[in-house]
């Protein structure tokens, strides 16, 4: 562990850019596309296969060192661990490495699954795995896929973007009723709010405001996820094959 936190952050070359509104590519486009796609798929599930059950904490990368939700990030990690999971984040900076951090300093399991940006995004020195994907939504699913509970801290657009596509996966009972926890009732009031507006358009039902916690209490929110992983949780036990060359 402690040669891991030497190592330096490994800096994402910006992706290729992009030409629009140019009409369908070739098969031979679209084909290279999917395999693409499918060996991302298959890059992250060997290298996460035999990693223990996950709590992925979701926030933002900006938040500095010195930040109070930086700071509860931290503490997060430091809980999970505790709790004999391991940390799942996005394994860039801000939230992320500060969860990655409270695992890292209590001797608990750490993992990162970065994204390639053409800003922000670095890869934080506290994870024990890392996997770094081109695309957005395959990293979503494999954050999903491992983890038990998930954890929103303030963020931006994507931090939105995985905390919506988390509650509709739970809502439509894609995954299992995992909890959702949203930390810090100030930064998420107005959104709040707007739920209960959409439950009162009806656009949803008034038993899906159930579906998340929002707190400001570390206890509280690693109680709600307690009370889930010691009813629900279960692992089935996973043999190395030497034949396919796998490694924990």
């Amino acid at each position: 562990m402690e040669a891991s936190a030497k190592r330096k952050p490994s800096y994402i070359i910006p992706p290729k850019k992009h030409v629009y509104l140019d009409g369908p590519k070739s098969r031979g486009y679209e084909l290279f596309f999917a395999w693409r796609v499918f060996w991302q798929f298959i890059k992250g599930f060997r290298k996460l296969h035999f990693m223990d059950p996950c709590i992925t904490v979701f926030g933002s990368a900006r938040f500095k060192e010195d930040h109070h939700y930086y700071i509860k990030a931290r503490e997060f990690g430091k809980r999970i661990a505790q709790l004999g999971f391991t940390t799942m984040t996005g394994g860039g900076p801000g939230i992320m490495e500060a969860a990655n951090r409270g695992a890292f300093e209590n001797n608990g399991s750490s993992v990162g699954c970065n994204i390639q940006l053409p800003f922000e995004q670095e890869g934080n020195p506290y994870v024990q795995k890392s996997v770094t994907f081109e695309h957005f939504f395959v990293r979503k699913v494999l954050m999903v896929k491992y983890s038990y509970a998930f954890i929103i801290m303030p963020g931006g657009f994507g931090t939105m973007d995985e905390l919506f596509e988390t509650l509709t996966l739970v809502q439509t009972k894609t995954i299992n009723q995992f909890p959702v926890v949203l930390f810090g009732k100030s930064f998420f009031e107005p959104l709040r709010k707007h739920i209960d507006w959409m439950a009162e358009q009806g656009t949803i039902s008034p038993e899906d405001k159930k579906l998340m916690l929002i707190t400001d209490d570390i206890d509280d929110a690693m109680q709600h996820i307690r009370t889930y992983v010691s009813d629900n949780y279960k692992i089935k036990p996973r043999k190395h094959r030497w034949w396919l060359f796998e490694k924990r």
